[in-house]
């Protein structure tokens, strides 16, 4: 068995023991970057790197629908930070009186701390009207932009850098502060740089907010419900 093993992943190119260490090192401790960020720059070539990972990732019919709005001007970045300000606060309202004030304790973005900020757009145009992979669900293209995050998140945290993804705003805000067309959905604002340290677990766990399920929970074998 170990030698079928061995074949296997020689003939996939697997990854040695320590590289695929690294791998899932990578996975486990990525956290959402909030209020931690440190005023450093993020250098030019790592964020190269970072965007080269989200361009390498998958995406049905090969259709690479993602734009990343690099945004480093005080000014922009303050008016996205107005934008979510006034949606954190109906975000507030929204939930039960007792929890309101747990929720504004909680630090949701980074826009005004993070040396950088990118914007995820999805073109649902790029690939023409008709896409091998999408004939059944014209929502491919939003989960390859956000299989593109994904790999620059995990990038990021291979690099020491943070991400946090802001998603409390009305999308018409920053569509107008970026000049976005109508027809491009916007996926994610991220914000990025360096910081002193991660949370050994998400913050909404530490803070009490959510606990990560357990994952017998939420595997089903052939069925729905049948564990």
């Amino acid at each position: 068995m170990q030698d079928a093993y061995s074949h296997a992943l020689v003939a996939a190119g697997g990854f040695s023991d320590d590289e695929r260490a690294a791998v899932y090192r990578a996975i486990e401790t990525r956290r959402d970057v909030r209020d931690q960020f440190l005023p450093d720059p993020v250098p030019e070539q790592v964020l190269q790197r970072l965007l080269a990972a989200a361009h390498a990732a998958p995406s049905v019919g090969f259709m690479q629908p993602w734009n990343f709005i690099i945004v480093r001007d005080d000014g922009v970045r303050e008016a996205a930070w107005q934008a979510f300000s006034r949606a954190n606060e109906e975000a507030a309202a929204m939930f039960p009186e007792e929890k309101q004030e747990a929720y504004r304790n909680l630090k949701l973005e980074g826009i005004r701390k993070a040396p950088v900020s990118i914007c995820v757009t999805c073109d649902p145009d790029r690939a023409g009207p008709v896409v091998l992979g999408r004939t059944h669900n014209l929502r491919t293209d939003a989960y390859s932009t956000v299989c593109a995050i994904q790999n620059l998140w995990l990038a990021a945290r291979a690099e020491g850098v943070g991400l946090g993804w802001v998603s409390i705003f009305r999308e018409e805000d920053i569509r107008l502060l970026l000049g976005i067309p109508e027809r491009v959905e916007i996926v994610a604002w991220l914000c990025l740089g360096y910081v002193e340290q991660l949370y050994r677990e998400p913050e909404l766990a530490v803070k009490g907010w959510r606990q990560r399920l357990p994952l017998e929970e939420l595997v089903y074998r052939d069925r729905w419900g049948d564990r």
